[in-house]
């Protein structure tokens, strides 16, 4: 038996995992669940985010490519020059490398925009998805003046436009949580009856909960039964203003959808999208991914926020400084006493729910004023430093005067006194 099989039957025996209860296989049996990149188009939308550097496009898009993520939305080149340089060089270098990660670009439903896209797929000779959007809820309908015949008319002629030079299509309603039934059967069969592939369904402010993603869905998916047009996908594209970004995804699965929408690390407008990183990190730990290679996500996150300058949160899932890392004496001992007994998943897993080996990182004890003698005695050891009872206790004792973990140069400064 492999370390691997060994390791998930001890699991079994050690953990009872009650998110597996009802669970029939997979959560969307009978399709198969794509994803899709926003992050080099709605996540540098935020206000906060600096617009990378083509080089960083370039590796991000490579990286996205070896995590196995289906498709990426390279930009909106209706936006100006230096978007349709940027797309450009993008799709020539995708087209070069011959990466498996497959295009799009966003276009409002304008010619223009349209147009962008076509041309650029002209000149580089790479299929390049339009992602086509128009508003579609009450509130936006009133703000922007817009009826629908003239909301039909527009998606028409740019899904046309892109149809004619052969390339797929997403029709993507913007404000789809909040838009009325009777408005989205019209403007989803005008879409379809036009030549749409897929029908984008949006959270655009985050406003969905689990049962209206639900509602919703089963709203789309008996429209296109209904058309006779099963064959039409159907995506989730989700925000993050109700913090339900990760879950409603997840949910969007099991309830119909088969493309799913993100970005790295969760940025985009407001307090952004749906976290990527978060979505395959879960559903990986679910069991949903059994063909994908997510050793490289750390390094993707790592990648988006050096190259749009956000910080990751110290706190953040899986990426975050403090993901893997306890100064708490408890939690620091039982995580000593599993590495003892000689199991490396025994020690990943006692007080963490991710285990951190399998995304490349490991599990860090600190000394602070919660902490135990057991966590000075680790920390000494891990770095090859010999736990004696004096340099133990001046260590502990600086930790409990204290009110927060000891940084690594002050435990290093106390070790140097002593020694002197």
């Amino acid at each position: 038996m492999s370390q691997h099989s060994e390791d998930l039957a001890a699991e079994r025996d050690l953990i009872y995992d009650w998110n597996a209860q009802d669970k029939v296989g997979s959560l969307s049996p009978k399709r198969k669940v794509t994803f899709l990149d926003e992050t080099l188009r709605d996540g540098i939308q935020s206000p906060s985010v600096v617009d990378p550097t083509i080089d960083d496009k370039l590796r991000l898009i490579d990286l996205a490519s070896d995590l196995g993520i289906h498709y990426i939305d390279i930009g909106l080149p209706g936006a100006g020059r230096r978007a349709v340089e940027d797309c450009t060089t993008i799709a020539e270098h995708a087209r070069d490398a011959g990466l498996p990660i497959k295009l799009a670009c966003a276009a409002r439903t304008h010619v223009n925009d349209v147009q962008a896209v076509v041309d650029i797929s002209q000149k580089v000779g790479v299929p390049i998805e339009v992602l086509t959007f128009i508003g579609s809820s009450p509130i936006r309908q009133y703000a922007e003046d817009w009826d629908l015949a003239r909301m039909l008319k527009l998606s028409a002629d740019a899904i046309d436009l892109a149809r004619r030079y052969d390339l797929p299509v997403g029709y993507v309603t913007e404000d789809t949580t909040r838009s009325r039934p009777e408005v989205l059967s019209k403007l989803f069969a005008n879409a379809v009856e036009h030549g749409a592939q897929r029908l984008v369904v949006c959270d655009t402010v985050g406003h969905a909960t689990p049962d209206g993603i639900k509602h919703l869905l089963r709203f789309t998916r008996n429209l296109l039964d209904g058309m006779g047009r099963p064959d039409v996908g159907i995506d989730w594209h989700g925000h993050n203003d109700r913090g339900l970004g990760v879950v409603n995804a997840i949910f969007a699965i099991e309830y119909g959808a088969d493309r799913i929408h993100g970005t790295a690390l969760g940025i985009g407008e407001r307090v952004g999208n749906a976290a990527l990183d978060q979505i395959l990190l879960n559903l990986d730990l679910l069991g949903e991914l059994p063909e994908q290679d997510l050793s490289k996500l750390l390094l993707w996150c790592r990648t988006a926020s050096k190259a749009t300058h956000v910080p990751i949160p110290v706190q953040y899932p899986m990426a975050g400084g403090d993901a893997f890392r306890t100064a708490t004496g408890v939690h620091a001992a039982a995580i000593i006493k599993a590495e003892k007994k000689g199991h490396g998943w025994l020690a990943d897993r006692i007080y963490s729910g991710v285990p951190a080996g399998r995304f490349g990182r490991e599990q860090e004890i600190e000394v602070g004023h919660y902490s135990g003698e057991s966590n000075v005695i680790y920390w000494l050891r891990k770095r090859g430093i010999e736990p004696t009872t004096e340099l133990v206790a001046a260590v502990f004792g600086a930790a409990k005067r204290g009110n927060r973990v000891l940084t690594d140069d002050e435990i290093h400064q106390i070790i140097k006194e002593q020694r002197a």
